[in-house]
Order: structure tokens, then sequence, then C-alpha cells
């Protein structure tokens, strides 16, 4: 329930309604002063490349820390609750992008603290785990648990389309107007996306918080508070060079779901200032690229039980770097670098829109699945008496380079003025993920590493 309530932030607010939305209002302001289109259209993704980069630094310093407070106390449903509090007051805030009144900072502060609250929050649910079922299933739980996270997003996705989320004409994908009497001249059917994320994030960890209970730690510690915190994280730290499959595995992973998280970033916001689409469009984009997602993310649970995670994350990064190279090679009248024809083929869309949308259902699916295959690579990798700590790790691996896509990107994209070109540091990201899987073993470390530790 957890995946499913929590989904949206990322399904509806990063990629595909809010993240293009903001694209678009910072680009009309720029051209409203007179800034070339191709400028603002690259500028915009740049401010958004640095705020997610800013964001990334801050859960990255923060995470590993909470992790190690919350082994130290036992808890974990006391963090979730203050940073579900978190996800709701930045993800509702969000109303208040206005076109016309857009003050980009107080936006990107309110994003910021809801994106906060959804990576804590899943930081401490991630590391209840391994206390789900005995661990030759985690990769089956995890893979099943996202592909309910996708169709949680898709579900959302597909309601704000059909009833709030309005084109440049005004109307929904159902071609009528807003429910509810919304503005679609101040576009308030896509401003309700924020308050919307919250309301379903409000509802759908109801059962959550009625019916998950903590385990009680076989072998408890006294709380030390912050201090003992830190002084555990750096023991940990520390102790890594000693634990050389989880050290390499953190690196790979910070790498190759930085990677990830820049696609999943910046391709609504390709698409709409590369190919011109309306929300509508990226939307409809985003549906199938939730679909596969939801579908490879539950067939990779079973891959997982039947080839282990690390095999099937090594295939999940290689049809990643295909996309991204498709992606890449794909502009108005352009498939693979090659001019092709720009009239419509199939439904109004052009052979580059049906090549975009091909590769965005490849990213969904291999997406997916790598990320499923990767919380459960984790718990192999982890100590699994500080499995909090180790997630709070996998959060800074995550989020420590969080900044470097992103800021690749915008760096790139401002250099270069082609937002076709500033996405192609994430090839080069994914390469060096794959390569440092070579030190990874696929059942980690020697428990009696762990219980020496212990």
């Amino acid at each position: 329930m957890f995946d499913w309530a929590s989904q949206p932030y990322n399904t509806l607010l990063l990629t595909f309604i809010f993240g293009p939305y903001f694209a678009e209002i910072v680009s009309d302001m720029y051209v409203s002063r007179g800034m070339p289109e191709g400028d603002a259209n690259a500028q915009a993704q740049s401010v958004w490349g640095f705020g997610q980069a800013v964001i990334g630094l801050i859960i990255a310093v923060a995470a590993p820390v909470l992790g190690a407070l919350a082994d130290n106390t036992g808890r974990r449903l006391p963090f979730i609750w203050v940073f579900s509090l978190l996800y709701v007051v930045g993800a509702s805030g969000l109303w208040f992008a206005l076109p016309g009144s857009f003050n980009m900072l107080y936006v990107m502060v309110l994003f910021g603290v809801g994106f906060i609250g959804m990576e804590f929050a899943t930081t401490f649910t991630n590391a209840m785990l391994p206390e789900l079922g005995p661990a030759k299933e985690t990769g089956r739980l995890s893979g099943t648990g996202w592909a309910v996270g996708y169709l949680g997003g898709l579900v959302a996705l597909v309601i704000m389309l059909l009833f709030f989320a309005e084109s440049n004409a005004g109307r929904t994908l159902l071609g009528i107007p807003p429910l509810f009497g919304l503005d679609p001249d101040m576009r308030e059917g896509t401003r309700l996306v924020g308050p919307f994320a919250a309301a379903w994030y409000v509802v759908f960890m109801i059962p959550f918080f009625m019916w998950t209970r903590e385990v009680k730690p076989a072998h408890p510690r006294a709380p030390g508070g912050v201090s003992k915190a830190l002084t555990e994280l750096k023991r940990t730290i520390k102790a890594l060079p000693q634990t050389p499959s989880l050290s390499a595995y953190l690196a790979s992973s910070m790498i190759y779901r930085d990677a990830l998280n820049g696609l999943y970033a910046f391709g609504g916001v390709y698409a709409k200032l590369v190919l011109g689409w309306s929300v509508i469009d990226i939307g409809i984009f985003g549906i199938l690229a939730v679909v596969t997602g939801a579908l490879f993310a539950w067939l990779g649970g079973r891959a997982d039980r039947r080839f282990g995670s690390k095999s099937v994350i090594v295939w999940s990064i290689l049809v990643l770097l295909l996309a991204t190279v498709g992606i890449a090679s794909i502009a108005p009248g352009e498939v693979a670098w090659l001019a092709v024809s720009d009239a419509p083929i199939f439904m109004g869309r052009t052979l580059s829109d049906i090549a975009f949308y091909f590769c965005g259902a490849l990213i969904g699916a291999a997406g997916g699945t790598v990320q499923a295959a990767s919380r459960a690579m984790l718990v192999r990798q982890g100590n699994p008496y500080r499995m909090t700590e180790a997630f709070g790790l996998y959060a800074l691996a995550g989020k420590a380079t969080a900044f470097l896509a992103p800021a690749l990107i915008a760096l790139v994209t401002s250099m270069s003025g082609s937002q076709r070109i500033g996405v192609t540091p994430v090839i080069g990201l994914f390469l060096l993920g794959l390569f440092l899987l070579i030190w990874v073993k696929p059942q980690g470390e020697d428990k009696a590493v762990w219980a020496s530790a212990r």
C-alpha cells in the first residue's frame, strides 16, 4: 500500500504532469522577457535540473544519518509519519504554481519538501522488506510491490488526464473542460495535480498505518540520539573497504539509479520542449511507460527469484542504455539521426512521436524492473542487523550523486543550447554503473562478516 500511495509523486509530479508544466511556464516566462524560444527552452530545462540537484544533495546528506538513528531506536513508523506529513504539505502547495505570477524558488522549495518526504518515507519503508518473508522471496516481494506502485501511478495518471489536466485548448483527454468548474485559462486542472497526489497519499496510507507493525529488533540497541547515530554511521562507512561487494554495489547503484532518475526527471520535459507535446500527449506517453513498468516489475520479480537480482539489474541497464541512445536520436522529422517524414502516420502521431513512445515503453519496463531488483539486491548485500542504516546508505548512494545527472544535463544543455545533446551524459552514467557491477557478488558478503560486526 505504501508503493501504491506514494508512486504518484514520481508519476504525476516529477515526470509526466507537473515537471513538464513547470518547464512550460518557466520557458514562457523567459520568452515574455524577450529570450528566443530555443534559448528559453534550454534555460527552463537547466532550472529544473539545478533544482533537482539541490534536492538530491539534501537527501544524500540526511538519509544515512536518519537510517542509523532509526536502527538505534528500533523505530521506523514514527519517521514514516513525519515524512508523510512533508509529502502531503509539499505536494499540496504546488496548487500555487500559477501561470503569469510564477515564483520559481517558492515552487521548487515546495516540490523539494514533498519529494524529500517521499524519499525518506521510502527509505524507512524499504527497510521493512526483509521482515515480510523468507530471503528467497525478497525479489518477488519487491517486484510485486513495485508493480502495485506502478499500477497506483497509472490509475492516478488516468484520472488526472481524463478529468482534470487540460491541453492548450483547455480540454482534458475526454475532450471536456476540467471538472468542478476549474479554470483552464489559469491551468487549474493541471495545478490540481499537487493536491490530488497529496489526497491520494492520505487515503491509501490508511491501511498501511492501521495494519503495519514493526518487528521488535532481535538485538535491540540503546537509543543514543543523533550523536550515537553519527558515530555508528561513521563506523559503518569506515568498514566499507572490508565489505567490497557491498561497496561496489553501493557505488554502482549510486551511478545507474542517478542516471535513471535523470531520465524520469527529464523525460516529460524533453517531450515538451523538443517534440512540442502537450500535457495530454505526455500523459499518454506516461500511461504507456507506467503500464510496461508495472508488468515488467512483476515479471522481473519472478526473474529475480530464478536468476538472481544481479542478472536482472545487468539486463535492465542494457535496455535503458538502448532507450537513452534512442531518445537522443529523436527530434521532429528525425529518428536515429536520420531524416523521416513529419506527416502523421497513426492517430495523428508522426514517426518521431511513435519512436519516442517506444523508448518510453522501454524506460518504463527496464526502470521498474531495475528498481525492484535493486532494493532486493540491497537486502542481500546489507548488514542484516542494521538494515535501516543499510537502506539509509542505499539512499545516500542514490542521492550522493543525485545532483550529478540533473547538473550534467543542465550544464551540457546550457553549454550546447540543445536539449537533445543535454541528455547524453546519462549514457556515460549507465555505462559506469554497469562496469562497477563486475565486483558485486550475487549473494553479497559472507554472513559471518556481519555477525562479527554486530
